[in-house]
């Protein structure tokens, strides 16, 4: 199975058990109280959200993910949305180390 699907798997996991913050500004609230380990944003999102979120996660030093589509996103979390949140440390750092092979 290559790395991508092992992502988008991990993420339906990870959404089963909670440990995702989705919506723009539970996001970022989760990333101002240091909730957020990593966060996926959508490659068809918005210009202006994206750098709302970019700007974020620098300043919070959170990884910030771009690596999926809006559609990807929803297939693997059941969720319509662009920008998704990882509040577990276990997962987010799995779902690195698919991202970097």
């Amino acid at each position: 199975m290559e790395n991508k699907q092992k992502l988008l798997n991990l993420l339906g996991l990870a959404r089963r058990a909670g440990k995702l913050v989705t919506g723009e500004e539970m996001v970022l609230s989760a990333v101002r109280s240091n909730k957020a380990n990593l966060v996926f944003f959508a490659q068809d999102g918005g210009a202006s959200s994206k750098k709302k979120f970019t700007d974020k996660t620098n300043s919070y030093d959170v990884a910030f993910i771009t690596a999926l589509t809006r559609q990807e996103l929803a297939d693997a979390t059941g969720l319509a949305r662009t920008v998704i949140a990882v509040a577990d440390r276990g997962f987010a750092k799995k779902m690195r180390e698919y991202l970097e092979l």
